[in-house]
């Protein structure tokens, strides 16, 4: 695959399911109550929806690096910065846009800069991150 500086990758529109963030906290064994209880997200003046949590909203960009660059184990650095929440029924969709590409010997050293947007909200996560793709 040719991959140049400045190209984009997005990933697909994933609407955010509180189910599944009910089911996050008891595996995280999170006991905020803003993942699963309305009362506690209106009562903090957020809204009458759960907030993801932030390892789902990353969860999402890795998972379109990783659909991109040809698996998880060719994500090799991942930073990101947390901007705002994601909620219950809103749908995010992650991207990508290549800033380096450098050949070493593993393949393509892939730099580039991430993020999380929420459809008519914006960005609520941005980064970078580091891929390697086959020679």
């Amino acid at each position: 695959m040719s991959v140049a500086v400045g190209d984009v990758v997005t990933g697909r529109d994933i609407v955010v399911d509180a189910e599944k963030m009910k089911i996050m906290a008891a595996l995280l064994e999170d006991p905020n109550p803003i993942h699963w209880d309305t009362r506690a997200v209106a009562d903090l003046g957020l809204g009458d929806a759960p907030v993801n949590q932030g390892p789902l909203n990353m969860g999402y960009i890795q998972s379109m690096l990783a659909q991109w660059a040809g698996g998880r184990d060719r994500i090799r650095e991942f930073r990101v910065r947390f901007l705002g929440n994601v909620f219950g029924g809103q749908t995010v969709r992650a991207g990508a846009e290549v800033t380096a590409v450098v050949q070493g010997p593993e393949g393509q050293r892939i730099d580039c800069e991430i993020w999380l947007d929420v459809d008519g909200v914006g960005r609520v996560m941005s980064g970078t991150a580091t891929v390697i793709m086959d020679k």
